[in-house]
């Protein structure tokens, strides 16, 4: 590899809320970034978050940020409704972007954003990071291996209790206009590895529900209506004519948090964890065949993380880098992008579309 190949890439750090947990640790951990510039909308916020990072700028617009010449790419972890003039003026800059998910508050919008990344040609990613978990990396060959033979029935589950407390105030989360619910922030990962693991989707049905339908605005101190869901049943049926049941929750106690069994005709495969406070570690993975007991499969040394960290997400996080610097490096595109990040919100547009008719919707081809 040329020393050209080898320098650093200097990176902009626009959202401070995820981004302070998992996007700073990660750029700041890995042997070809250097997080030059930090971004909040509060300049005094900008400066203390760069003061105590070592980073060298502090702005509080996007137009600076992306005016400095050592920012080659940018990763932008704000809430959704921020997320499409934000990374439009990025593309636009000619800039390489990563960008949180869900990638816009409509298809249509991430559409755009697809379309300005190719003409700037720019490598895009989108950070959908369960495919980058060990776990579920056997999984996916397991599956592509015929584990399971012919898919008759696949059954998801994401169950947990972030939004149970009733005393957990309002914010941006609660507001439709904002991309808030939990059809967004859970729903668009397990749309993204449904269309990785079982290929896409011909139709769905969607009832989106709302167990706690106010809370306290933090400003006024009084109820606000919540507007987005928190719970979320959905069926699909994919292209290739497997039923597959989801439950997505974010207000409910569950024993495992999340996970996926699939099965087919010649076996049975299931992932799942219990770890909730971390869920990308503690995922493990089950198989059997018929007449046969579940049993756990190892997860081959070479599929593990080399490093743990403090906050699990931080791992995954480092390899969604990791294909973007290779992306970068050979100005190719790799996946998960933009086109993917498209997919995931076609899907959450038309589960929208099919809970306010009350009926199943047709989900156009792909490609």
């Amino acid at each position: 590899m040329t020393l050209e190949l080898q320098n650093k890439i200097g990176i902009a750090i626009v959202g401070t809320g995820f981004g302070q947990k998992v996007h700073i640790p990660a750029f700041q951990a890995h042997h070809r970034t250097e997080i030059v510039a930090i971004y909040h909308r509060d300049i005094n916020k900008a400066k203390a978050i760069a003061e105590a990072n070592n980073i060298p700028h502090a702005c509080d617009t996007i137009a600076e940020i992306l005016a400095l010449p050592t920012v080659q790419a940018v990763s932008i972890s704000t809430p959704p409704f921020l997320h499409y003039e934000m990374a439009k003026q990025v593309l636009q800059a000619g800039k390489h972007l990563l960008l949180e998910k869900p990638v816009t508050l409509n298809v249509t919008e991430a559409k755009e954003l697809y379309q300005l990344a190719k003409k700037q040609n720019v490598i895009a990613t989108v950070d959908f990071e369960f495919r980058f978990v060990p776990a579920w990396q056997l999984f996916a060959e397991l599956l592509t291996s015929d584990y399971v033979g012919n898919q008759r029935l696949i059954k998801i589950d994401w169950l947990g209790s972030s939004r149970a407390d009733t005393s957990r105030p309002w914010n941006w989360y609660s507001s439709q206009e904002k991309g808030g619910g939990a059809l967004g922030s859970l729903g668009s990962h397990a749309f993204d590895y449904i269309y990785w693991l079982f290929g896409p989707v011909k139709r769905l049905n969607a009832h989106l529900t709302t167990a706690i339908p106010a809370r306290v605005e933090p400003a006024s101190g009084e109820l606000k209506p919540v507007e987005t869901d928190d719970t979320c049943l959905l069926s699909l049926e994919l292209a290739n004519g497997t039923p597959c049941q989801v439950a997505i929750s974010a207000v409910v106690h569950a024993s495992r948090t999340h996970s996926v069994e699939v099965y087919g005709d010649r076996g049975t495969l299931i992932i799942g964890s219990d770890n909730q406070k971390d869920y990308i570690h503690g995922f493990k993975v089950w198989g059997s065949h018929p007449g046969e007991p579940l049993q756990e499969i190892e997860i081959p040394q070479r599929l593990l993380f080399p490093q743990h960290y403090p906050d699990g997400r931080i791992c995954a996080f480092l390899r969604v880098v990791n294909q973007w610097i290779q992306g970068i490096d050979t100005q190719q595109q790799t996946i998960p992008s933009l086109k993917e990040g498209i997919y995931s919100q076609l899907l959450m547009d038309l589960s929208h579309k099919s809970h306010n008719t009350s009926t199943w919707v047709e989900v156009p081809n792909f490609t």
